[in-house]
């Protein structure tokens, strides 16, 4: 006798639109959360929000796709909780009405327990700039992530002593560059004064002042309120995070996988910091490529460490409305 497929008494517009919502808690390039959302009766869309992009800092859309990319990787984590699975989709051509990916195909096939404990880590994941503790990230844990993030179709590449050091300088350099743009103070200065929006980085989630780093952090223009204390990242390690090739659709699946890697992380407790000044710059990320020996397309670079016990972290950034990003007025009379 066949054995009957699951079933579930919850439609799949509602479990599609409830995906699409815990998809904004992804991670995103100055909290711009650049999605958008539409729920069909069999189907959910991924496109871009051209409002919500940084022409100056982010002219190609890499930042803004692999943004897009962590929604979509924690949609899919969402549905697999709710024992739905996918096959996916990935268009990532923004000049077709910005369509990224679409998940079909959907099938219920018994909920995923692995799935329903990343659900877990999305709801607290958070960017924490501070410096980390003393104690070193395990090493089953660092490999853990790394096996996260390849399992996604990128790959992380933890940097030695050396590379650090390499880094710090090439890190450095965008980040003089970027200080000499005028648009691009102009635009981080509109996203770090959005209070009240859902968007943009309020002062609570950026340092008082810059933390004591070896690999220098981001210039924001203005002092935070988070406190940052007197450690330094000395236990810290670096990672980049790269790819074969370097088209729209490579930059969405690096944001799968370093949602993977980041939530992979949350599960052990590692911070992660992502730096992304050094792939802004187009010199400092052919810089970048020299330290994959030019085998790979640098997409991002992440800090990982220990969070120093003895201070509070940051509050989570603020989200938008769900009503902001997801589209539902295809299935509206179905959800209940």
């Amino acid at each position: 006798m066949s054995q009957q497929p699951p079933t579930t008494d919850r439609p799949l517009t509602t479990a599609l639109a409830e995906a699409a919502a815990m998809a904004g808690h992804a991670p995103s390039v100055h909290n711009t959360q650049p999605w958008r959302w539409r729920v069909l009766p069999d189907a959910l869309e991924l496109r871009t929000a051209p409002d919500r992009a940084l022409a100056a800092t982010d002219p190609e859309g890499r930042l803004l796709v692999l943004s897009c990319g962590a929604a979509l990787h924690h949609a899919r984590v969402a549905l697999a909780a709710e024992g739905w699975t996918a096959t996916v989709e990935r268009r990532a051509d923004p000049a077709d009405d910005g369509l990224l990916a679409r998940l079909t195909g959907l099938r219920h096939e018994g909920v995923d327990p692995t799935a329903m404990r990343t659900v877990q880590c999305m709801q607290v994941r958070h960017t924490d700039r501070r410096p980390v503790s003393e104690e070193p990230v395990p090493g089953d844990a660092l490999a853990e992530i790394v096996r996260a993030a390849s399992a996604e179709g990128a790959r992380l590449q933890v940097l030695s002593r050396d590379q650090v050091l390499e880094l710090a300088a090439t890190a450095a350099h965008a980040g003089t560059v970027e200080a000499e743009d005028s648009q691009l103070r102009a635009e981080l200065e509109y996203w770090t004064s959005r209070s009240g929006t859902g968007t943009g980085l309020p002062p609570e989630v950026l340092p008082e002042q810059a933390p004591q780093t070896t690999v220098p952090a981001r210039d924001f223009g203005r002092p935070g309120t988070l406190p940052v204390g007197p450690g330094h990242d000395r236990a810290a390690r670096y990672g980049l995070l790269y790819g074969d090739e370097d088209e729209p659709v490579d930059w969405l699946r690096a944001g799968e996988a370093l949602s993977a890697a980041w939530l992979t992380a949350t599960r052990y407790g590692v911070s992660v910091v992502p730096l992304s000044g050094a792939v802004e710059v187009p010199g400092t990320r052919q810089t970048l490529r020299q330290l994959l020996a030019g085998l790979g397309y640098p997409y991002l670079v992440l800090r990982l460490g220990l969070a120093d016990p003895a201070h509070a972290g940051p509050p989570p950034t603020p989200r938008l409305a769900v009503a902001q990003t997801v589209d539902t007025s295809a299935v509206r009379d179905h959800l209940r």
